[in-house]
């Protein structure tokens, strides 16, 4: 579904690259999480999938990346967002609407998405998210992580076959938080294709089938959620704080207690301590 191949990128004026290298293939209806530290290439990364990079930020591209067997290259982020749906960190400069239904029907309007489709198409995404009730609210009015989930909102009216979140999370609650990825992995069960980049690993542990580690613009890690926990000393060198429950269990690999793969939820981690209890 999402291939990227060596891909480099150097933002405009800048002499560090953002991106240095980059290759990894996401198939079609994984739930890919992306991690790594602060300025390891997370959001460039993403920016690049949807086709934002290099088209609206400029620099110096090298490499290739596809969606959907769709060069971002040469095409469109118009084009690529038929495809896939993007929501960045930066929910205010994707706001262009004065309520929320106004948000929903812009982009809906925007593709040509037949009248008779779009009050069900609104209805349906305010509903998963649940929002309905701020459906005639002004924008202005909202808080953050309620224009988080506008936004998102306005994504999942589309119908994309992928959608990118850049740390959705940010904005939320615990409660809210768990409520979004209850509702994403709702829609990867039904075959949507989402890639998320989080600093929050225990929420990937538990929501993610593949996970990408991102260290100094490069992948340092990229496969399934457990194979990539299980490497431990990577994880650490790439600056990611993996859950407790994981240090546990590295902690308990090095002193020669525990031979398993690390427990990616609550759990998991509990059958691991009665397992070497017994």
């Amino acid at each position: 579904m999402i291939s990227v191949e060596n891909l480099s990128f150097v933002y405009e004026g800048a002499e560090r690259r953002a991106l240095n290298g980059v290759s990894l293939h996401i198939p079609r209806g994984a739930f890919a999480g992306v991690t790594g530290a602060s300025g390891s290439g997370k959001s460039t990364l993403l920016r690049a999938i949807a086709g934002i990079v290099p088209h609206y930020l400029r620099g110096r591209f090298f490499g290739a990346v596809k969606v959907g067997g769709l060069d971002t290259l040469e095409n469109s982020p118009r084009q690529i967002a038929r495809l896939a749906g993007f929501v960045g960190e930066d929910i205010e400069s994707q706001m262009v609407c004065e309520t929320v239904e106004e948000e929903l029907l812009f982009g809906l309007e925007n593709f040509a998405v037949p009248r008779a489709e779009i009050e069900g198409r609104i209805i349906s995404a305010l509903e998963m998210l649940a929002i309905s009730h701020l459906r005639g609210r002004k924008i202005s009015s909202l808080s953050g992580g309620q224009r988080q989930k506008t936004a998102l909102a306005a994504m999942l009216a589309l119908s994309p076959q992928v959608l990118i979140l850049d740390n959705p999370s940010a904005e939320l609650d615990p409660a809210a938080t768990e409520n979004l990825y209850s509702a994403l992995a709702a829609l990867n069960a039904r075959g949507m294709t989402v890639v998320a980049a989080e600093q929050k690993v225990g929420l990937l542990c538990r929501f993610s089938t593949q996970m990408i580690v991102m260290a100094e613009g490069g992948a340092a890690l990229c496969g399934t959620t457990r194979q990539v926990m299980n490497e431990t000393e990577t994880l650490a060198s790439a600056g990611v704080m993996f859950p407790r429950r994981i240090e546990l269990g590295a902690w308990l690999r090095a002193e020669g207690l525990y031979d398993g793969d690390m427990p990616l939820d609550i759990p998991r981690a509990a059958a691991m301590v009665r397992g070497i209890s017994q």
